[in-house]
């Protein structure tokens, strides 16, 4: 059956495209809803009719990317649990499913970017990623703590927290890596930073449940 053209739909992508490049080039505080709707070749009253307000608009720009990621996210667990079986799958695996599909999603440059303004910006920006947060939280707590018998779910907390931020940071200045290392290592190796990520992840998990 062929789709139905929805012009509606067509101007709404256009205004989440536009907002978030300029969201991640120039973050929200600088980015007016005037400039949105220059580079989406819209008027405000198209932004107003989709999204209604500006918060909603970052809300919006936010939720379309990161509700992939975290099907990604838990398609990975899925897949670890269902390959061990009866037997609990490691640490390593629950931080690999949890970290890879955001640090190896090439396409979503923009949006990785996005992110780290996100963490980053002054200001509450964070009560946006609350319900991406909320989605995956319980789920893989629930898997740490089966990796990892007898941690409770106050150590997962914190660790989780940790382990996001360590993301975050590498989100927001990769380039560090280079200028740390010396030309050792590259913020561009990203299956490299992925393992480290891990590794690293896991074993602050390990000493935090001694």
């Amino acid at each position: 059956m062929k789709p139905t053209y929805d012009p509606g739909r067509e101007t709404k992508e256009r205004i989440l495209d536009a907002a978030e490049k300029l969201f991640a080039e120039h973050g929200f505080q600088g980015t007016s809803l005037r400039r949105i709707t220059a580079a989406a070749q819209v008027n405000l009253a198209a932004v107003n009719y989709h999204f209604q307000s500006k918060e909603s608009l970052i809300q919006a720009a936010i939720q379309r990317k990161i509700d992939p990621i975290n099907r990604q996210r838990l398609v990975l667990l899925e897949n670890a649990e269902a390959i061990a079986g009866s037997h609990p799958i490691t640490l390593e695996q629950v931080m690999h499913a949890f970290v890879a599909p955001l640090l190896l999603t090439e396409e979503h440059t923009d949006f990785v970017r996005l992110l780290a303004r996100v963490y980053n910006e002054p200001g509450d920006m964070l009560r946006y990623m609350e319900p991406a947060i909320r989605q995956i939280a319980g789920r893989f707590g629930a898997a740490i703590e089966k990796a990892l018998p007898g941690v409770g779910r106050r150590t997962v907390s914190v660790a989780m927290m940790f382990s996001i931020g360590s993301t975050a940071h590498y989100l927001a200045a990769g380039p560090m890596l280079d200028s740390i290392s010396q030309g050792a290592a590259s913020h561009l190796e990203r299956a490299f930073v992925l393992d480290s990520l891990v590794r690293y992840s896991a074993a602050g998990l390990r000493a935090l449940a001694q």
